[in-house]
């Protein structure tokens, strides 16, 4: 048990700092003085600090897909699984501040082109947005667009109001959250 927990809080130190001071803020001897561990304890749960990076991406992902599952409605047209993802990933996000900081820094950062880079052309295990996505363009219901031109129309306005509601720049409400997921629907529909 105490290992896991040793292991939670080095991600929890390092998603922190990552999001409050970017990877160059965030050395391994702060991450572990921020979990309360000595530094040559994070080398046993990671061996350097890009695995540690990537885990910490791999957590928030799973948290924001976790979230994105309650109530998906797999059997449901495009339109609706659309709406229901980018609803739900709005929510999670605002909900979530240092998991979107943590995002931004890891997708504006080389860790980030090589897991878009994945996620966009990789013959790995595909996730649901993929899977939808291909779905759409395969019965024509999107734009003929390249896939990364698709992901940008939906999620970078996506990401852009959550951050402007975590800066306060902007106040979300439900049902503005849903005109702005419709917007996106608009801009990748046929």
């Amino acid at each position: 048990m105490e290992k896991c927990d040793k292991g939670e809080q080095i991600l929890q130190a390092a998603l922190e700092l990552v999001a409050e001071q970017g990877f160059h803020g965030a050395p391994m001897a702060m991450i572990a003085d921020r979990a309360g561990v000595g530094a040559g304890t994070i080398y046993r749960y990671f061996e350097n600090k890009d695995a540690l990076i990537i885990c910490v991406y791999r957590a928030v992902e799973a948290r924001a897909v976790e979230a994105m599952m309650k109530g998906y409605p797999e059997k449901g047209p495009v339109r609706e699984r659309f709406m229901h993802i980018g609803n739900v990933l709005v929510m999670h996000l605002i909900n979530s501040p240092l998991e979107l900081r943590f995002i931004e820094q890891f997708h504006n950062s080389p860790y980030g082109v090589e897991h878009r880079r994945e996620k966009i052309f990789g013959k790995g295990e595909k996730d649901i947005i993929s899977e939808l996505f291909e779905e759409a363009l395969e019965q024509q219901i999107f734009k003929q667009f390249e896939m990364p031109v698709l992901y940008a129309l939906f999620f970078g306005p996506l990401i852009d109001v959550c951050r402007d509601q975590i800066l306060g720049f902007i106040n979300l409400s439900e049902d503005v959250v849903k005109q702005i997921v419709g917007a996106c629907w608009d801009a990748v529909r046929r």
